[in-house]
């Protein structure tokens, strides 16, 4: 049974919130008004209201996303904050709704899948003539709930809303979070399956983006061959989030499927650069926008480990490890292609466009290269034999890679390099150091050597190098540990690491002496708990 919760009038804080909902003005509704799990035939979404809840209480809140809706933190503070984005009231203007998409999942068809636990309360366009999509992630049910109650815990929720924010700060192209609350009642969740349920705090994050669309928005309608309405979707989309290639057409279409493989290769480069690894890089988790999308198990590269991914459902099969991340873009991509295939009917310039994709990330992946090690462009000739050989050494021994990067920027040219001291400035990056034996030491004190060689060639001061490097390599990143740490405090009550989290990670290339501690490496406890090393795809 639908619970209908009516619009009451804002006061002066949230009067600023000017509502457009033009995804629910001129796309096609579900004509049934019921939230009951269904199959959605010939619609793009379908209104749902969010679950009142019994006693939301605010944990944290980020100004900057705030301020982009051109809310005040006196707003934020409020207790009409707490009820608007915890799905208690709805604001004059708001439409909520859920959207229908289907998706791969893990390389196979799933069918539809949908809006599960999302509601969207609307989109606003602030003063800077902005549209800003307002989503609730663990409102309740929705007609695309399945078997699942819609609802969120506060574990997965400090993980969505630290991880958007930290990613935003650290220049990855992201949804934004801006806020979590608790909801005063207890959700069960099996965190890994194993038929240990547990009563867990409930939690709900507001989700900001200009869109929310995937991949799977247009897969759903080609799969059921409701041409029609993928034709509705692809023109709506281009008109609102693409306006700068003109009105639609076959040549438009096109055009718009270059820009999703350029954002989405140019989002993976990022995503490479700063160690991050989604964990579940299925096509409903692929943003139209080339933004990265839907925090689950996600995980930060700490030990350099190509194979690794922190999804427990990922662990033998690996197929969204950290170093297959391009290829699976690359994949869900043809997936796409294959979806927009009734709007083009050929196949070779969609083939042409997915080539395309390859030099987009290759020349992206050359120039971040370049970047991280400090040199002024990235030489064919000489730089891919360093990186290679760079990508070998990272893992001779458990490598932090972000320590790495990070101190090697400390390194100063200079004709006469002492063997003995030369790897003294990174020793800090080895998590077990007493393992490097002599001959690790002269591998990497040979790459050592060539590295600081070519810096010299390129005649940039070591100042200048160390300020390039370390505007690229942060210094702060959101730690599988740091995360949890946060959440058990927050599960106990105190939520003061959320924040003081948020705050860390708002300047993570800083040196902020006075939060060293937050930057050092996985500690040994952390190595194989629950939340710290893997987590599974549970919320």
């Amino acid at each position: 049974m639908k619970i209908n919760i009516p619009p009451q009038q804002a006061d002066s804080s949230f009067a600023a919130l000017n509502f457009d909902n033009c995804f629910v003005r001129e796309l096609p509704a579900d004509p049934e008004s019921s939230n009951q799990l269904r199959q959605v035939h010939g619609a793009c979404y379908s209104r749902v209201n969010p679950t009142p809840v019994v006693a939301p209480q605010r944990v944290a809140f980020a100004l900057e996303v705030a301020e982009l809706l051109d809310l005040e933190s006196t707003a934020c503070e409020s207790e009409e904050f707490s009820q608007i984005f915890s799905g208690n009231r709805l604001l004059p203007g708001m439409d909520p709704y859920s959207t229908c998409y289907g998706g791969h999942q893990f390389g196979n068809w799933a069918g539809q899948l949908g809006d599960g636990r999302a509601i969207n309360l609307g989109e606003i366009i602030n003063q800077q003539g902005e549209r800003w999509a307002l989503q609730l992630k663990g409102a309740g049910p929705t007609p695309y709930s399945r078997r699942a109650d819609g609802l969120a815990v506060l574990r997965s929720s400090v993980r969505e809303f630290l991880c958007s924010e930290a990613m935003y700060h650290l220049g990855v192209p992201t949804t934004r979070a801006l806020s979590l609350l608790l909801t005063g009642e207890q959700v069960t969740r099996d965190m890994f399956y194993d038929g240990h349920p547990q009563q867990e705090p409930g939690a709900v994050v507001c989700r900001v983006a200009p869109s929310f669309t995937r991949f799977g928005n247009f897969q759903i309608f080609t799969w059921r061959n409701e041409i029609d309405l993928l034709r509705q979707l692809t023109d709506y989309t281009i008109r609102t989030d693409f306006p700068h290639l003109g009105e639609p057409s076959r040549a438009v279409y096109l055009q718009w499927f270059e820009e999703i493989c350029r954002r989405t290769a140019e989002m993976i480069v990022h995503w490479m650069r700063v160690g991050f690894v989604h964990g579940v890089m299925n096509t409903d988790n692929m943003s139209i926008l080339g933004l990265t999308i839907d925090y689950g198990p996600y995980g930060w590269l700490e030990n350099y480990d190509p194979d690794w991914t922190p999804n427990t459902t990922d662990a033998q099969g690996g197929r969204y490890r950290f170093g297959h991340q391009p290829q699976i873009a690359l994949w869900n991509l043809v997936q796409l292609a294959n979806a927009i295939y009734p709007l083009i009917e050929q196949a070779e310039p969609l083939e042409a466009v997915l080539q395309l994709y390859n030099d987009h990330y290759q020349q992206g992946w050359r120039e971040m290269m370049a970047q991280k090690l400090g040199l002024k462009k990235f030489e064919t000739t000489t730089d891919l034999l360093l990186t290679a050989e760079l990508e070998k050494i990272l893992q001779l021994v458990e490598t932090d890679m972000t320590i790495f990067y990070r101190k090697l920027a400390d390194l100063v040219p200079t004709d006469n390099h002492d063997d003995n001291n030369l790897l003294v400035p990174l020793l800090d990056a080895y998590y077990q150091p007493e393992e490097l034996t002599r001959k690790h030491r002269d591998q990497i004190n040979d790459w050592l050597r060539s590295y600081l060689k070519r810096v010299a060639r390129d005649g940039v001061s070591t100042a200048a190098r160390r300020q390039r490097m370390n505007s690229v390599n942060p210094k702060y990143v959101l730690r599988n540990y740091l995360a949890q740490l946060a959440i058990d405090k927050a599960e106990a009550g105190d939520h003061s690491l959320v924040n003081d989290l948020l705050e860390v990670m708002r300047q993570p290339y800083a040196e902020q002496p006075e939060n060293e501690e937050f930057s050092l490496k996985r500690p040994e406890w952390a190595r194989h708990r629950a939340g710290c090393s893997m987590l599974s795809c549970s919320s």
